[in-house]
């Protein structure tokens, strides 16, 4: 059984991002558990003098889960052209530990205007020695709709079968690497 992390970089309620994670685990083919993180907005300030014996539990609880976990799965808003901050300080936490080196890590969508995120997340993730798959890419366009229409275009069966290709293909990817 492979063991995935999903992240939703997104600390609002009703969040897209959040919703294509929480559909992801939902429709995890055989074989793939995914546990959803939710705890990017308890994360304090990434400060380097906290590291080690002094390291918050929170960001003890995250690392503990990327360094547990398989592989990992991000879904990103963009704000200002960037990544979201409570996203980042959640990767500055890993930065220092073996946690994301060599671990397989993919990026969904859930909106088609994300260019800028999606490129500097990829960079700041390689940069961190994150295996990133980007083969299938799964993108369901969800922004600026409300939560019954989230719900069901995330229902539709054709975007169930591109989620299950998606994290299929995943789930061969981390078997490679």
């Amino acid at each position: 059984m492979l063991d995935i992390l999903a992240i939703s970089g997104s600390l609002r309620a009703a969040s897209t991002n959040s919703a294509l994670i929480a559909a992801l685990a939902q429709n995890a083919p055989p074989g793939c558990r995914i546990t959803v993180y939710d705890g990017l907005g308890r994360l304090p300030i990434f400060n380097p003098d906290d590291e080690g014996e002094r390291t918050p539990a929170e960001a003890s609880a995250l690392i503990d889960a990327v360094s547990g976990a398989d592989g990992v799965i991000i879904s990103c808003p963009e704000y200002a052209h960037g990544v979201p901050g409570g996203l980042k300080n959640g990767l500055d936490w890993l930065v220092s530990r073996d946690a994301a080196v060599g671990k397989p890590a993919m990026l969904v969508h859930a909106s088609p205007r994300s260019l800028f995120a999606r490129a500097a997340l990829a960079e700041i993730m390689r940069t961190m020695s994150f295996a990133l798959y980007d083969e299938v890419p799964l993108e369901i366009a969800l922004l600026g709709k409300k939560a019954p229409e989230v719900e069901k275009i995330l229902a539709e069966p054709a975007n169930r079968v591109a989620m299950r290709n998606a994290l299929s293909a995943f789930a061969g990817f981390i078997r490679q690497c």
